[in-house]
């Protein structure tokens, strides 16, 4: 993969958790293709895992009708960055409400991870509205100095 411009691959499908699996491996060839190792595939992997299940459950209510769009990105430059954008057409949400997963009384609950995870494997993420309702999750993992120098050589 050339570093001189920007790749996007857009994937869009119906609310439907059997497309986890072709998520997963579009994400992790795209990532390999930019030059992350096997540890930070399967970081970002989750990452990716957890926004698309929060969009199909939570964003559309399993509703088939509803589409979700996952879109994978490259952004080369001084900084080369990995970005994914997870958009759902349910009714969106108020992240600043969210329960943070480590107080005492959520530690025992069976949900109520993703965001946290999300945030805790990439290196920024911005929860919004999207442009026409839902809400769009847009993740960013930047590329490792050493790798980023190795594959800015190979462009």
């Amino acid at each position: 993969m050339t570093l001189n411009g920007s790749e996007r691959v857009r994937l869009e499908f119906t609310s439907a958790v059997e497309m986890l699996d072709l998520v997963q491996v579009v994400s992790d060839h795209v990532g390999r293709a930019f030059g992350f190792d096997d540890e930070a595939l399967h970081w970002i992997g989750v990452a990716v895992r957890e926004s698309v299940i929060n969009a199909i459950r939570h964003g559309n209510r399993n509703d088939a009708r509803k589409r979700v769009v996952v879109e994978f990105e490259t952004q080369p430059g001084d900084a080369p960055a990995f970005v994914v954008s997870v958009r759902d057409q349910g009714k969106g949400f108020d992240p600043s409400v969210l329960a943070n997963p480590l107080d005492p009384e959520n530690l025992l609950k069976p949900s109520g991870r993703g965001i946290f995870l999300i945030r805790a494997f990439m290196d920024d993420v911005q929860l919004c509205r999207g442009a026409h309702g839902g809400t769009e999750v847009r993740m960013m993992k930047r590329l490792p100095a050493p790798q980023r120098r190795s594959a800015l050589r190979d462009r």
